[in-house]
């Protein structure tokens, strides 16, 4: 693979590159519904969303899921959410940044919690693919933390420094997994977290995906 050029992105999916608010809100509804909970708006899921999931659950239900409630919850979130993610596009921007990142000469890769195997394919089907030099989705079973994808994920990039790594993505768990890494982080509003929750991680703040890649820029220098 070679070294690349000065800077390395690693984009999440999800809330970042995939503007897919409406499915997940849709989704998390429709697993609350099963278990009699009362839905939840958009801005309540933004300023409450957390990783690992279950402790998401445990701030809306009071207490933590049980196991059985948990695998209800998980697949009646993934079933509605297969059916709801074709109504939704790349974020505004997204193909233009990321064929102009590369046609600099700079790498980028793709890091996502959602299925592999759904991921890839949809990430083909819109005709980006060839902007990644890797796509890794989640394998294991799902609620986990970014972290220890992330270190698999930089290890198998052969020639990419964490050093000059910059992570870009809509969530709290995307900083602490560039941290754990050595790499460096930006983080989005227009996702699953609001402004005020992404503050408090302590790394830049960006309102629109060409923001985050001007600061991706800056911090990888």
């Amino acid at each position: 693979m070679g070294t690349y050029g000065s800077a390395h992105i690693v984009w999440d999916w999800n809330g970042t590159l995939f503007h897919d608010n409406d499915a997940i809100i849709g989704a998390t509804n429709a697993a609350f519904a099963e278990l009699g909970l009362e839905p939840i708006t958009l801005e309540h899921y933004r300023a409450l969303y957390c990783v690992p999931v279950p402790k998401f659950y445990e701030r809306l239900m009071g207490r933590l899921p049980t196991d059985v409630e948990w695998e209800v919850m998980d697949e009646v979130f993934h079933r509605y959410y297969a059916e709801h993610r074709v109504r939704c596009g790349l974020t505004e921007g997204a193909t233009e940044l990321l064929a102009g990142w590369r046609a600099a000469g700079r790498s980028q890769s793709l890091l996502s919690m959602y299925v592999h195997d759904e991921l890839v394919p949809l990430v083909r089907g819109f005709g980006i693919e060839s902007h990644f030099i890797r796509v890794d989705g989640r394998t294991g079973p799902s609620g986990g933390s970014k972290a220890e994808h992330m270190v698999r994920h930089l290890r198998a990039l052969d020639g990419v420094e964490p050093e000059r790594t910059v992570v870009i993505g809509d969530a709290a768990d995307d900083a602490v997994a560039a941290r754990c890494v050595g790499a460096r982080a930006v983080l989005y509003t227009g996702g699953s977290h609001g402004r005020a929750s992404l503050e408090e991680v302590g790394v830049p703040v960006v309102d629109c995906l060409e923001e985050a890649v001007a600061e991706a820029e800056r911090l990888a220098a």
